[in-house]
């Protein structure tokens, strides 16, 4: 195993470096630039900003400028927030959404999971049929039309719940909801399908001609197997759930790193746009490592090369 994480380090490290290259030169090619939007700018004072930023030098030497200061794990300054690095940026707004999103994450597995697998226990029943249709229902629905009904039923009518920034642990539980929707009932379908595919398996007819209990059977021998596709989902999932979603930050006022990627977007702050992609493809890298590891933990099978 420690011969497969080192090669998959390596891996990592390429394809970081060829995530930054591709979004630093893409970047780069789209008219514009980011200090357009500042209001009455003479051409000598946005060729002095140019010069601050290193944006009056040659893309190719912008680029190496910029790798080279990855490699000493300087993210270069922000743009449009005067005074502060990415590193700075990052570092105060990833816990907001990783606290949101880790939420999310737990809600969603202790639902989706149990869920699953007693919609394929129950087959052909009516609380199959049910799970069947609110997990469509669930995977269908937009999260930005999830949280608008949210907030209309908790906020707007009941005013049960407030519906802007991360106050007190009320205010998360519309974020934290609307966020674990989807992946609830995607991993209730995804555990379902696998369930019965296990239920089906010889060794599960062996264990209940042996007198295993069907409690037994299910979560000591069905369950372990199952839950392979749900880990392989989990991987993408965390990530995406834990650097922010941006949807969700945006309508519920999230001060997370989903709504500043947004905001570094719009406004082409490319150092900012260049830290949180380089930020985010490590993490995905890192959580698939991390499933793939899980992977033969949970089952011994799967070896690692």
């Amino acid at each position: 195993m420690p011969k497969y994480i080192l090669k998959r380090a390596i891996m990592s490290l390429i394809t970081a470096f060829l995530v930054a290259t591709l979004t630093f030169f893409v970047m780069n090619m789209v008219p514009g630039g980011p200090f357009l939007s500042e209001k009455a700018v003479t051409p000598q004072a946005q060729a002095a900003m140019e010069a601050k930023y290193g944006l009056d030098k040659p893309l190719f030497q912008q680029y190496t400028t910029y790798m080279t200061g990855i490699l000493k794990g300087d993210f270069g300054l922000s743009i449009k927030k005067r005074g502060r690095t990415v590193s700075q940026i990052i570092g105060t707004k990833f816990p907001v959404s990783a606290k949101v999103g880790g939420l999310a994450l737990i809600l969603a597995v202790c639902t989706g999971i149990p869920l699953g697998a007693v919609a394929a226990f129950n087959r052909g029943k009516f609380i199959d049929n049910l799970l069947v249709v609110l997990s469509t229902a669930g995977i269908a629905i937009p999260s930005f039309l999830s949280s608008t009904i949210l907030i209309y039923i908790f906020t707007t009518k009941l005013k049960w719940l407030p519906s802007l920034g991360l106050k007190d642990a009320q205010s998360y539980i519309m974020p934290v909801v609307a966020l674990a929707l989807y992946p609830t009932f995607y991993m209730a379908r995804l555990m379902r399908s696998s369930m019965l595919d296990v239920m089906g398996q010889d060794y599960m007819r062996t264990a209940k001609a042996k007198g295993v209990t069907t409690f037994k059977a299910i979560f000591k021998h069905a369950l372990r197997n199952a839950i392979l596709p749900v880990i392989t989902y989990l991987g993408p999932l965390l990530a995406a759930l834990m650097t922010g979603s941006f949807i969700i930050e945006k309508i519920f006022n999230i001060p997370g790193l989903g709504s500043e990627f947004v905001s570094s977007i719009t406004s082409r702050d490319y150092p900012m746009i260049m830290g949180t992609t380089i930020f985010l493809a490590v993490f995905i890298i890192i959580m698939n490592l991390f499933v793939d590891v899980a992977y033969a933990i949970v089952d011994p099978r799967i070896k690692l090369k």
